[in-house]
Parts: C-alpha cells; structure tokens; sequence
C-alpha cells in the first residue's frame, strides 16, 4: 500500500500518494482532493486552513513521470482511500475534483459510489472534448521542443487564471507548478482528457448530494455549459456559479471552498459550521 504522506513538490516518489497537512483530525469527515493537470496537490494550500474547520483534508498527489491510464488511476486512488478509512471505518467521505481531478473524481465515485457521502465538481475537464482548439493543440503539442515548454506555461497562464483576482505569490506557484511537469506527461495527460468518457447511465447511479462549480470567466474550457449539463445528469446536484472566476478558481483570494459548501447547505449537521 503507498505511503499516506508525500514528499514536497519536485521529489520523485513513485507511486500516487496523499499529501497529509500539518493538522491531522481524525475525529472529523475525510475530505479527499482530486488536483488539476499538474497532479502535484500543491496549489490547495490557500483552501486547507478553511476546509480544516470540518475536515480531515487530504490531497493526492501523483507522479511527475506517472503515464498510468484512467483505469490505473481509479485503482491506486481506491487504494489510497481504503487505507484511510482502515483508521476509522465508520468516517464520511467527501470527493472533490478540480479541472483533470474532476474527470477522476467521475471514474472513481462510479467505481466505489458507496464509499462517498458527498462529491463536489470544480470546473470538470469532462468538457475538453468541447474547445476543439485546445484538442488539436495537444495533438500537435509533441513537435514543440522541451526547451519552449517553460515559455508555453508562460502563454497559458492568463487563460488558465484569472490573474487580477491571484496574488503575485500564488502566481509564481502556479507557474512554477506548471513548469514542474514533464512534457511528456503533459502531452499523456492531454491525451487522456481527450479520451476520457464516461455514460451518463452510470452517471445517474450516484445519489448522493453533488455540488457543481463553474467559473463564469473561464477562458480554458467551457465549463459552465458542461456544469449546465452534469446538473441535469445528476439526479441530486446543485450548481454553483463563480460569475467572476477563471478555470483555477481555488487560487483566487476572495474564492473559499468552505464557505461555498456551507452556504449552500452542502456540510453534514455534524461538521462544524462556524
């Protein structure tokens, strides 16, 4: 079984893990956090002080050189949240994805729906298929060389973030994060987005409460009009809009998970709420 805990950013290790905070709380719901493209969990770092007011928050983080398909994911995921809850087996589990971590967060509550009290969707890169510009650039992606993918994570950055609403701090993060990741495993995970399907049949299978969010000012992916569709796919979602966001809401400094959930009746009565 992996190790729960990660090494810092740009630290091989070899297999996906769950990056643990400081502040363990065991007593408290499970909240498990599926990360964009970059994979490495680093850029939840400005929600965890807010979701630790009701949850025990784990991040995972995958492998820089990692080329496992969906299917591979899905497991070692599954994996990760078992050996959690051998700990406390009678925890709740809560399942958000972001962007490329909202499509896993799809494969895996299909796979295990009774393991998850609650998902919520960020901005699911299940609409990659939508922006045809996008899909054709990343079939080409491979004839760029190594040396100008640093400049192109440069370009991308205004389309990938609202930068007027992130710190400068945080936008060095996210640069420096996107730059961290090898162009071949930016071109894998590029290509499974591209293949990424998952049957709305099965999609209705999941009961549970799901919570949508979609940035109104996404430039990257149309992810308000794929939340319009999954909400009506879903038989229990809710959608939230971000009317002001980009694609990488979770970095802007008015943005608090937390109180999204909260204000939108999405906490157990259990959790706490202030």
């Amino acid at each position: 079984m992996p190790n729960a805990q990660c090494p810092i950013l740009n630290t091989q290790y070899p297999m996906p893990c769950f990056l643990t905070p400081k502040r363990l709380q065991p007593e408290y719901p499970l909240f498990i956090f599926l990360p964009g493209m970059d994979g490495t969990g680093q850029l939840l770092r400005s929600q965890t002080a807010g979701l630790e007011a009701g949850f025990d928050v784990r991040c995972l983080a995958i492998p820089q050189n990692d080329l496992s398909n969906w299917d591979v994911l899905t497991n070692n995921l599954l994996d990760l949240i078992h050996a959690e809850l051998e700990k406390n087996l009678e925890r709740s589990v809560y399942l958000c994805g972001e962007s490329f971590g909202g499509c896993l967060a799809q494969k895996v509550a299909i796979a295990a729906p009774h393991l998850f009290k609650r998902i919520i969707l960020i901005n699911p890169a299940s609409s990659f298929h939508l922006r045809p510009w996008l899909n054709w650039t990343s079939q080409l992606a491979y004839l760029v060389p190594s040396s100008l993918y640093e400049v192109g994570a440069l370009g991308l950055l205004p389309f990938l973030a609202a930068l007027g609403r992130i710190s400068q701090c945080d936008r060095r993060e996210l640069l420096k994060t996107m730059r961290s990741v090898p162009p071949e495993t930016v071109l894998w995970r590029f290509s499974l987005l591209r293949d990424f399907d998952v049957d709305e049949v099965q999609l209705t299978s999941l009961s549970q409460p799901v919570l949508l969010l979609a940035s109104g000012d996404d430039w990257l992916l149309p992810s308000l009009s794929e939340v319009e569709r999954l909400v009506n796919v879903l038989p229990n979602a809710k959608m939230v809009v971000l009317p002001h966001s980009g694609h990488a809401c979770l970095l802007e400094e008015d943005i608090y998970l937390y109180e999204i959930m909260k204000n939108n009746n999405f906490l157990d009565r259990g959790i706490e709420a202030d």
